[in-house]
């Protein structure tokens, strides 16, 4: 079941725009909070921040996974037609 979830992705990073724009956004938030965990101790607006970046990477991941299921259901192609 892991390999078809990876071949999935890898098919809709290829075929879909909007697919490989969430995975890019969702790529930078994950960039982000590793600069954030390298600094060590943040103050209060660096926190506010990182809560945020999970908060957007989170959402990216949920729409991925949405439009996943739409593909898997057979309503949307991997073009991102409906």
């Amino acid at each position: 079941m892991e390999t078809d979830f990876r071949e999935l992705k890898e098919v809709l990073r290829r075929e879909n725009d909007e697919f490989r724009l969430l995975m890019e956004s969702h790529a930078t938030c994950e960039a982000r909070l590793r600069e954030r965990q390298g600094k060590g101790i943040l103050n209060h607006d660096e926190k506010l921040e990182e809560v945020n970046i999970k908060k957007k990477k989170l959402h990216l991941k949920d729409k991925m996974e949405a439009l996943m299921q739409n593909y898997r259901n057979g309503d949307l192609t991997a073009s991102g037609s409906r």
